[in-house]
């Protein structure tokens, strides 16, 4: 159930209940593909550092450890000890990007695990079969991610497909719901609007998937390979067409100007692997841009990452430490970095949220990024 708590402009500030607990969005989801955040980062931490929702990977967990595993030790809650809502995609994206091998038909996808190269068949209903076993408190619905660029034929004729399996899996979605053994009688299901940058098969994409009264929906096949600009554009012209009282889900963004663009546009949803793999490269996000802390010139520097940050790492931790960390290839250096970016991103999320409520996002905005100009890339 969500709730429109203000607008200002197009920026949304909403309440989505689940029967995990209340999400306040917009959010960020901190992505734990094999159910773990990369860099040693526990689900004790993922409270410390304010984090709401947490991503996995349905792919991933399909084929190591296994869902009908994790499912008889109690669904991906009880596997990971998280308290809170998780969010599975649908597997669709990795079998498109990690399968060389592939044949797309109308019952579904056959391709070989990236793992050890066993033939394995996804479909709409085989991809909600195994997100009922995770028991995740939202399930992606299955979709093709169409290649970019694209031609205009190809791409009707996927996000057609993604239509049909769209309506397939909300059947499925509630037959398991009201199976007697399934761990999570409350799943919800988000739709993914389809349509690369052509926007008039996206605005008709977005006006049917509207129709079939979904939990959530989601924008899918943006930032990979168009520009930043394309991206926005297609954000403005679709979520128009999709319902209001629901949420939107802006698929794989992004960097926080991304974010902060994307907001302004009316996005509640968004996940990215950004501030953990930059954080595993020595990057740190702050407000004052991103900084490289293998840089020398922070060889004797004593001061936090960044001051009045309240993450675990600039609490207790200078950049001369995490700096001697990360040169020593010791992983405390790496977590430490995960934990100040997922820190970073989600404050960002609380600020960004009290900015709407106060009818003053586009001053919020504007500082924010003005103020992400300091550092550059290799300061």
């Amino acid at each position: 159930m969500y709730k429109l708590i203000n607008k200002d402009g197009n920026a949304k500030r909403g309440e989505f209940k689940t029967v995990h607990g209340t999400i306040q969005t917009p959010v960020f989801m901190n992505v734990g593909t094999a159910a773990a955040i990369k860099g040693a980062v526990s689900t004790m931490d993922l409270h410390e550092i304010k984090t709401q929702v947490e991503l996995s990977n349905t792919y991933h967990l399909h084929v190591r450890p296994g869902d009908k595993v994790i499912k008889q030790l109690g669904g991906l809650h009880k596997f990971m000890v998280w308290d809170k809502p998780i969010l599975t995609d649908s597997g669709g994206f990795q079998v498109f990007s990690l399968a060389k091998l592939r044949k797309i038909k109308e019952e579904g996808v056959y391709f070989n695990s990236h793992i050890d190269g066993r033939k394995i068949f996804m479909g709409p209903e085989e991809s909600m079969q195994i997100q009922s076993h995770l028991a995740s408190t939202i399930a992606m619905a299955f979709d093709e991610c169409p290649p970019h660029p694209a031609t205009r034929e190809y791409m009707q004729n996927s996000v057609d497909r993604t239509t049909r399996w769209l309506k397939r899996c909300k059947i499925e979605m509630n037959r398991l719901n009201s199976l007697d053994d399934t761990i999570n009688k409350n799943q919800m299901l988000f739709g993914i609007n389809q349509g690369g940058t052509f926007e008039d098969i996206r605005i008709e994409h977005a006006k049917k998937i509207s129709d079939l009264e979904l939990d959530g929906y989601a924008l899918g096949g943006l930032a990979v390979g168009e520009s930043h600009e394309e991206m926005y554009h297609i954000i403005e012209k679709t979520i128009p067409y999709l319902p209001l009282e629901k949420p939107t889900y802006l698929m794989g963004v992004g960097t926080p100007e991304n974010i902060l663009e994307a907001v302004e546009r009316g996005v509640d949803f968004f996940d990215c692997v950004y501030p953990a793999r930059n954080g595993r490269h020595g990057h740190a996000y702050t407000n004052k841009g991103k900084m490289n802390l293998l840089n020398a010139k922070y060889e004797l520097d004593s001061g936090p990452i960044e001051e009045n940050c309240g993450c675990p790492a600039c609490k207790h931790y200078s950049r001369a430490y995490i700096r001697h960390l990360l040169k020593a290839k010791e992983m405390l250096g790496l977590r430490l970095l995960v934990m100040h970016n997922l820190y970073f991103y989600n404050t960002m999320m609380e600020e960004i949220r009290d900015a709407i409520e106060k009818n003053c996002y586009q001053e919020y905005k504007k500082v924010k990024l003005e103020g992400f100009k300091e550092y550059n890339s290799k300061s």
